[in-house]
């Protein structure tokens, strides 16, 4: 896929912002002129105003550019809108509901296959990349992708009528902050970050 052209208008938005914008809004520490970023374990900086991302060594050998497009895309975010707490499925976004069912087959339906068989193990993979225990369902955990969005991954374990499921959830305020197509690119992300965890460490 040629993500050129998505790229350059990432960075007229994140250009089009002030460094001052990007500190008070993003969440982030801002040394010099970079964010200091922790993206689901992993440490980089992006500097202002090129967009350039500088990696420290991680689990992956190069930010994969639908990444660095996401990310750009939530640092020229400028909202004033807090966290709500409350939780809202992928069909509630805006549009969510036509895309439905290629979110399912990209996000939950691997999570599902992840993890449905052991629930329990998705706290342990998670809380590597800093999720934290959600009371939700039989197992959840909140992974906060952004200072400011989190996602709830929540299972629920199966019995002689109802196969086990799972399910992604949102905070109510995602919308103030991103597109949703950059809600699936992200959960997408998140599922396969846990993936690469489970081959790695081989829970």
């Amino acid at each position: 896929m040629n993500y050129v052209p998505a790229i350059q208008i990432a960075l007229e938005k994140f250009r089009a912002c002030s460094l001052e914008d990007i500190r008070s809004f993003s969440g982030y520490l801002v040394k010099g002129t970079c964010m200091q970023i922790n993206f689901l374990g992993q440490h980089f900086e992006v500097e202002y105003p090129s967009g350039k991302f500088i990696p420290e060594p991680s689990m992956f050998e190069e930010l994969p550019v639908f990444v660095q497009i996401l990310i750009l895309h939530y640092l020229a975010n400028t909202t004033a809108v807090n966290i709500e707490g409350k939780f809202i499925s992928f069909k509630e976004l805006p549009g969510g509901n036509i895309y439905i069912q290629p979110f399912t087959n990209r996000a939950i339906l691997p999570l599902a296959k992840l993890f449905g068989a052991e629930p329990q193990r998705l706290l342990e993979v998670a809380f590597r990349i800093g999720g934290r225990q959600a009371e939700v369902g039989d197992a959840g955990v909140t992974i906060h992708v952004f200072p400011r969005i989190p996602i709830t991954l929540v299972f629920w374990k199966g019995d002689e009528e109802f196969v086990a499921s799972a399910n992604i959830l949102f905070d109510a305020s995602a919308s103030f902050f991103l597109p949703t197509e950059d809600y699936a690119v992200m959960a997408s992300f998140v599922v396969a970050t846990l993936k690469r965890l489970v081959n790695e460490l081989r829970i």
